[in-house]
């Protein structure tokens, strides 16, 4: 294709399978500097989730269709590019807005500010679309935008008055405050507010009207399911848990059935009465947002109390969440399982500003989510737990029950932290919560070389659908295996 010079609201269509686009300026003393970035859209203008945004706090989408690859600097200019790789867009994405902010001034100050669109296989221009800009602290340079199962791009420059906040928060991000705003001192995350933004010019891409969240509910959302079947009448009721008589009277009920089908399942494998130490991992990458929004994680948590009140012999749990960093939650008890739901079990807003301040207003023992980041990084919490192994021994086995949803890129550090506990008194059970891409995790049971096979893996679409006794079933299935091989090694 013959490079083309766009004027605002043009468009031309693109055949490229992969494109990178290149934001480029020149700035002199006191310019700021300036931030490319990419919103993955459905056909309402929407993102799915707080993973289709792809900016320098969150470098590549768990598909890996868009990546952020970073500035190169060149004499007095800067560029900054996005790759976009068509080809591997999810069917339900139709737009990737490419934009852009402006960190410590405004686009104004800047000179020379331009897109360019490249061919990623031959690196030939495709477009060049040059950009005027007067007090915008975040910019929409040009979309991509799927029509008629084509490709195309359209030259948008659509200025932001209100920062990469504003930009985020009209296509359905939920972001952090402003630094040295006012912060919340409610543990859930607090709705977006509209951005104001500059009219867009006639051709210009109209942002979608902004959509109020709802307010917060006061505890943790439930989740529809179908029935508890309860266990046959005849297996002996399982042990009262210290804690347990405090609960209400509905989780006390559903407690009480879950331990059971609990209880049946360890019996079906041949394990009856063991016990063990269960900690707990929760992703809260970005992508994940959407589970805890709909109570999600909340009931899975609640559904995982049931095995550690049936395996651990003081009922607890130990547990973690991770994203870009791992961060250690408070030991969950039995008896504190709402308030614990209420303080923890709750998704970081995304942190688009570099500079972090601690979070005003958290309660005791709470995590600033922002600190955890939103990447996909499985292999530090990895580490953290087996350290936590090797520094607080047990007499039992310890079962980790680890919560994704996928977007797994890290497969060499992940598989060599997991080959190295392979001889460690740990067995480590994956659940997919239904995104895409395990990686490494889907092919461990086949990966050779290893003393013991000591990782299970299964995915569900969701979770919420899976009665609780097919949930144990497949959660305990490989544990007793495990258990067996690994005493038989002299490993436990």
């Amino acid at each position: 294709m013959t490079a083309t010079s766009m004027s605002k609201g043009g468009n031309l269509p693109v055949a490229a399978e992969a494109v990178q686009v290149e934001l480029s300026w020149s700035g002199g003393p006191g310019a700021p500097d300036a931030d490319a970035s990419a919103l993955l859209l459905r056909a309402d203008g929407r993102v799915r989730d707080d993973g289709d945004f792809v900016f320098y706090n969150q470098p590549q989408h768990a598909s890996g269709a868009v990546r952020h690859l970073g500035k190169r600097r060149d004499g007095g200019g800067t560029t900054d590019t996005v790759g976009v790789n068509l080809g591997a867009l999810e069917p339900e994405i139709e737009r990737v807005v490419l934009g852009a902010s402006a960190d410590g001034g405004t686009f104004g100050q800047l000179s020379g500010l331009r897109l360019r669109l490249l061919d990623a296989g031959t690196g030939g221009q495709l477009a060049l679309f040059e950009m005027e800009a007067t007090t915008e602290t975040a910019f929409i340079g040009g979309e991509l935008y799927r029509r008629a199962g084509q490709w195309k791009f359209r030259a948008v420059g659509q200025g932001y008055a209100s920062g990469l906040a504003g930009l985020a928060t009209d296509f359905g991000i939920s972001v952090d405050e402003e630094p040295g705003a006012a912060a919340s001192t409610a543990p859930s995350t607090a709705a977006p507010q509209p951005a104001s933004t500059f009219p867009p010019a006639p051709g210009a891409l109209a942002p979608p009207p902004a959509v109020p969240s709802a307010p917060p509910q006061p505890g943790p959302p439930t989740v529809s399911r179908p029935p508890i079947t309860p266990a046959p009448a005849a297996f002996p009721s399982p042990r009262l848990v210290k804690g347990e008589d405090q609960l209400p009277v509905d989780m006390r009920k559903r407690l009480s059935l879950r331990k059971e089908q609990v209880a049946v399942s360890l019996r079906k494998h041949g394990v009856e009465g063991v016990t063990a130490r269960v900690i707990l991992v929760l992703d809260a990458s970005g992508s994940m947002s959407f589970l805890y929004s709909k109570g999600v994680v909340a009931d899975v948590v609640e559904r995982m109390a049931a095995v550690a009140a049936q395996l651990d012999d003081d009922g607890e749990m130990q547990a973690w969440t991770f994203a870009s960093n791992p961060a250690r939650l408070p030991d969950l008890t039995l008896g504190d399982l709402p308030e614990w739901l209420q303080r923890h079990i709750r998704v970081g807003e995304l942190t688009l500003f570099r500079r972090k301040k601690p979070r005003k207003g958290l309660l005791p023992g709470q995590v600033d989510m922002r600190a955890v980041g939103i990447q996909n990084e499985e292999q530090k919490v990895i580490a953290e737990v087996r350290t936590y192994v090797r520094e607080h021994p047990a007499a039992a086995p310890t079962l980790v029950l680890f919560f994704s949803d996928g977007g797994v890129y890290r497969n060499k550090e992940i598989e060599t932290e997991l080959r190295a506990a392979a001889d460690e008194p740990v067995f480590w059970q994956f659940v997919g919560l239904g995104r895409s891409d395990y990686g490494v995790l889907e092919r461990f049971d086949t990966l050779p070389g290893r003393r013991v096979d000591n990782v299970g893996f299964f995915a569900v679409d969701d979770i919420s659908d899976v009665p609780d006794a097919e949930l144990y079933d497949r959660l305990l299935s490989e544990f007793p295996s495990w258990m067996r091989e690994a005493r038989r090694l002299g490993i436990i």
